[in-house]
């Protein structure tokens, strides 16, 4: 039977990650990179595209399992009748190549274990040539060469294109297996010491998480979602990737399926406030300093997402040789939207450099060049259609969250400004265009019969990034209008408890069939919003329900669905470990925790109205 995606745990080296069943088979894994080809690709299709199951003969799931404390190496254990044994799996931070290092111990009794490794390139499709040499089994095709060795040896054979082991552990013996990738054309890598490797990576892990700042209520599941962001991390250039895996389904059968391998704008202000939150500022440097090697040229070239190193061609194509995790078609690599026009973006690149330098982050010596740049850009764009936060692709409409982020850019431009002149720019007309920007949105983005603001201009669909109007500050968490919006949002987007993103019942706005599970960051926005407009206890109630849908590691998918109560989408979710974090801090705040939320700044024109009045 198909693994629930929250079945799986993650380990990661910051450079790639893998994903690991509770029958303890790695059926995910892209090696070099996050975003290279999988060698792993049983999630989305089965195990003849690829897997490393190392489990107790005869036996299924495991017993129990967990995360070392405060780290990413993972303990699974398993109960026979012969005796119990347990897999300790890692992915040690690399010198040069990566290695994944799965220890197993005897824990007592006597366990014969079997141990079953396919090794399929390009993405499940490719099977290479295996041979033996120096104790080693060494698998090449292409580009790509993975090497396999167990200490003490043990028995491997070949058989169905797998190599197939089998030994048996006492009570107190190990045994450990390293796998290692590198180029075919180059020699084979030093050699991992795996225990050593465990200390270390246990060391390491627990001294960066010991540096957490938050101390309120649920400060484990904050930790875990930290960690977990650390491992979605390009250590090299500092990027986050959305998540480890693509085509992970909003909707089992259906075709919602996206690659989440790359690094999107959209999540900057939230990934700032996160780490600077709870007290990581390097890691907050590295992501600012990313974002603005990505977002350098032509502000009218800006992308929504970008590579782990910037890149920009993303091109997405579909693999027909994989049915789809759970039947759910076509795989896809690669990310169309890319070429999307998103105007909330500007806003979030120029609130994110805002925020870093209010925090004490270093200024670089372009980085205003840049804002001015993409301020000049805005004060005309921010007039267009596009396709929103959500990268709907049923075309371009005037999005109000798109709206209300280019007020973000306007005024977080003219505070800059209002406090250094000597940085230059056009103050004034920056001015008007943020007033001109919140009238509007006053104006044509609100239904004052209904009271709320609605997705698009004209539509009477909302939207769950409406829920974020408060927090950036566009209007007082106090005003009605907010505060109906937040009531529609729940009443309307609400199922079960948690919040959709929009409808997709409705108008045809996202041109895709289908359905989708809830939006587990869209439910954690409601939560803040609560929060703000003084619902403390619903508040409170709301981010316990959230949390508690984390699996038994900790750890949270894009989507839920309340129905069949399963996790969906891609796995694990930055936005959704990102939405946790924040809330967190929002809800409880924390030793030396930054501000989360600007204080509301509009033209004076802009103040609370009564419900149903004339807006803006």
């Amino acid at each position: 039977m198909k693994s629930r995606i929250e079945d799986y745990a993650l380990i990661g080296d910051e450079q790639t990650a893998a994903l690991v069943s509770r029958s303890g088979s790695i059926d995910w894994l892209c090696l070099p990179r996050f975003d290279s080809g999988a060698c792993f690709a049983a999630l989305l299709g089965d195990k003849h595209n690829g897997h490393w199951r190392l489990a107790p003969q005869g036996a299924d799931v495991c017993a129990r399992r967990a995360y070392r404390p405060d780290s990413l190496v993972l303990d699974t254990e398993w109960d026979t009748p012969e005796g119990s044994v347990r897999v300790t799996d890692l992915m040690p931070q690399r010198d040069r190549a990566p290695d994944v290092v799965r220890i197993v111990e005897g824990l007592s009794g006597t366990v014969t274990m079997r141990g079953a490794l396919r090794l399929r390139f390009d993405y499940g499709s490719i099977v290479p040539w295996m041979r033996r040499t120096d104790g080693h089994r060494v698998a090449v095709a292409g580009p790509d060469a993975v090497w396999l060795r167990s200490e003490p040896p043990v028995r491997t054979w070949g058989e169905d294109f797998c190599t197939h082991s089998e030994f048996t552990v006492h009570e107190g013996e190990k045994v450990a297996f390293v796998l290692t990738w590198h180029p075919s054309h180059e020699p084979r890598p030093r050699l991992v010491d795996p225990y050593n490797a465990l200390r270390t990576s246990l060391s390491d892990w627990q001294a960066w998480a010991a540096r957490c700042r938050y101390d309120g209520p649920h400060r484990d599941a904050v930790v875990r979602s930290l960690i977990t962001l650390k491992a979605l991390t390009y250590r090299p250039t500092g990027g986050i990737v959305a998540a480890p895996t693509t085509s992970l389904p909003e909707q089992l059968g259906g075709v919602r399926n996206w690659d989440y391998r790359y690094a999107w704008l959209r999540d900057s202000t939230l990934t700032l406030n996160a780490l600077l939150g709870a007290g990581y500022l390097d890691e907050a440097e590295a992501w600012r300093n990313w974002l603005l090697r990505a977002v350098a040229g032509d502000p009218a070239d800006l992308q929504i997402m970008y590579g782990l190193s910037g890149e920009r061609r993303l091109r997405e194509v579909e693999l027909p040789w994989l049915s789809g995790y759970a039947g759910s078609s076509p795989v896809r690599i690669g990310n169309d939207a890319v070429t999307q026009l998103q105007l909330d973006v500007y806003g979030e690149v120029i609130d994110s450099l805002s925020l870093g330098l209010a925090a004490g982050l270093p200024a670089k010596p372009h980085m205003w060049q840049v804002q001015r740049a993409l301020m000049d850009f805005l004060r005309t764009a921010w007039k267009q259609p596009d396709e929103g936060l959500w990268e709907v692709r049923g075309g371009r409409r005037h999005f109000v969250y798109s709206k209300v982020m280019a007020w973000v850019a306007a005024d977080r431009a003219v505070r800059a400004l209002e406090g250094n002149p000597k940085l230059g720019g056009d103050l004034d007309g920056w001015r008007a265009m943020r007033d001109e920007v919140h009238r509007e949105v006053c104006t044509r983005g609100y239904d004052p019969e209904r009271n709320t603001f609605t997705q698009f201009y004209g539509s009477k669909e909302l939207d769950a990034s409406l829920l974020l109007i408060p927090r950036v500050g566009f209007l007082p968490p106090e005003d009605p209008r907010v505060v109906g919006t937040v009531d529609a949002v729940r009443a309307e987007l609400g199922h079960q408890g948690f919040v959709r993103r929009y409808s997709t019942a409705g108008p045809n706005v996202d041109g895709l069939p289908g359905d989708e599970g809830t939006f587990l960051v869209c439910s954690f926005w409601l939560a803040e919003a609560l929060h703000l407009t003084g619902r403390v206890r619903e508040a409170r109630e709301l981010f316990e329900r959230i949390v508690a849908l984390a699996n038994d590691v900790g750890l949270l998918a894009e989507e839920y669905d309340p129905v069949d109560g399963r996790q969906l989408g891609n796995f694990p979710q930055a936005f959704s470990h990102l939405g946790l974090v924040n809330t967190a801090l929002c809800l409880y705040g924390g030793k030396g925790a930054s501000p989360a939320f600007p204080p509301a700044v509009g033209p004076p024109e802009a103040g609370v109205r009564g419900v149903g009045g004339e807006a803006g």
